[in-house]
């Protein structure tokens, strides 16, 4: 559909009217433009969303997109204690869980009984891990599982990997490649600037090792998602800076599938419940989360096409409102969601093609199921294409068969404890009986 810059520039200020007919001209926005966006108001507001929408139609046209997959968290014991994050727990706590390699090829083929293309492992970073884990759960699943993609293991395990097996970053990747790994979630991300990370974050990877690990895997031919976390303690500034760096690296490397911003959800966070930071915001506003998205189109539009929303962060409504600012993707159904329903997200675990169809139908969208790499499966055209899913079947009652990160940190049968640890080992001793 042709861009109309007339409509979407009519009664706007000169210098909001100039950055954005420059980006419906296809150019560039420096970081200083991109910030001037992402403080915009009032009639600015709206042509900023107006020329997102705009471009999101030259792009990649009407259809909105989602992955039929899984998560499994496999264990919430952590050696480190990111303070945002309310889903880890320390090795003592009674809470701490880990499953078996068994557990997760089991998880991952009842993924694929209901319809999965995907599987999304990623999980806390459990102390005394063998440096081989992350290679043999992919190998275990690969096995069982041959064509079910595997989506796993953010730039964070990555490190941890690395340190615990000894082995360059190219070599581990290498070796996860060769085990059947499909492609590496980009998380971890957070804020791609230091000085901020060691506020939120400390101890975490740096920007520049995050940004190694991501090109690296990219040269071995393994995609990676790109994020970026907001609504804390940074500044315009700093979500163009990290903009512009993604789209840096996608110039060097093209690796990235997607780019997925997600709001910081402050409920259980314990970064804000211990108020030490008197700046950070109880994540983003919903103001916030449609200029984030918008600008993100228009920086990253040339580049990294797709821009998924989350809508486990942002709940439902505001996503399908995220669709009119430049979104395309709604991500995953995942069948089970940890991170953020630990950190007080309240937007449930599990939505079902059927559900995603009548949001995106609403919105005046085509629903399109693709797999992990963004290749189309299905693109459903008319109310009665909408066959029906085997997820479909399931009921709100249904729905507890797949289990819950409350159910797991009560439950005994994973537990992570002397004594207790799967396949009756030491403490952190992880194998692959049951």
């Amino acid at each position: 559909m042709p861009v109309d810059p007339e409509r979407a520039l009519s009664g706007v200020r000169a210098d909001v009217a100039r950055i954005l007919g420059k980006s419906l001209e296809g150019r560039d926005l420096g970081i200083p433009e991109m910030v001037r966006l992402l403080e915009c108001q009032g009639r600015e507001f709206l042509a900023l969303l107006e020329t997102a929408d705009s471009l999101r139609r030259r792009s990649v046209g009407h259809r909105v997109t989602y992955v039929v997959n899984r998560n499994i968290n496999f264990t919430n014991v952590c050696a480190k204690k990111c303070s945002f994050c309310a889903f880890s727990r320390t090795y003592r706590s009674d809470e701490g869980y880990l499953l078996p390699v068994s557990e997760i090829v089991r998880r991952a083929r009842e993924a694929r009984q209901f319809g999965a293309t995907e599987v999304c492992i990623q999980a806390g970073l459990p102390p005394a891990m063998p440096g081989d884990l992350y290679i043999r759960i992919c190998q275990a699943v690969t096995d069982a599982l041959p064509g079910l993609h595997v989506h796993a293991f953010s730039p964070e395990e990555i490190s941890y990997g690395c340190q615990r097996s000894g082995m360059p970053v190219r070599d581990y990747l290498a070796e996860l490649r060769d085990a059947g790994i499909g492609s590496l979630p980009g998380t971890s991300a957070e804020i791609l600037d230091d000085d901020l990370r060691d506020l939120i974050s400390p101890g975490r990877i740096s920007s520049g090792e995050w940004t190694r690990i991501i090109s690296t895997a990219h040269s071995l031919g393994i995609r990676t998602s790109s994020t970026m976390m907001f609504g804390h303690l940074e500044t315009p500034v700093h979500i163009a800076r990290h903009l512009a760096h993604l789209r840096a690296i996608q110039r060097q490397t093209g690796g990235f599938t997607e780019f997925v911003p997600l709001g910081f959800v402050h409920t259980e966070a314990p970064l804000y419940q211990s108020r030490r930071l008197p700046n950070l915001r109880a994540g983003p506003t919903g103001w916030e989360v449609l200029k984030v998205h918008a600008v993100a189109r228009m920086a990253l539009d040339k580049d990294i096409p797709n821009l998924q929303v989350s809508w486990v962060k942002e709940g439902m409504k505001l996503a399908q409102l995220c669709l009119a600012a430049g979104g395309n993707d709604l991500g995953g159904t995942l069948i089970n969601e940890s991170i953020s329903t630990a950190a007080g997200a309240g937007h449930g675990q599990l939505v079902t093609p059927e559900e995603l169809h009548r949001v995106i139908r609403d919105a005046g969208r085509v629903p399109a199921e693709r797999n992990t790499l963004y290749g189309t499966l299905r693109t459903f055209t008319g109310d009665d294409e909408d066959a029906a899913h085997p997820l479909d079947s399931l009921r709100d009652g249904d729905r507890n068969r797949f289990g819950s990160y409350a159910q797991l940190t009560r439950s005994p049968k994973f537990r992570f404890n002397p004594g207790a640890a799967p396949g009756g080992g030491r403490r952190g001793t992880l194998t692959t009986e049951s």
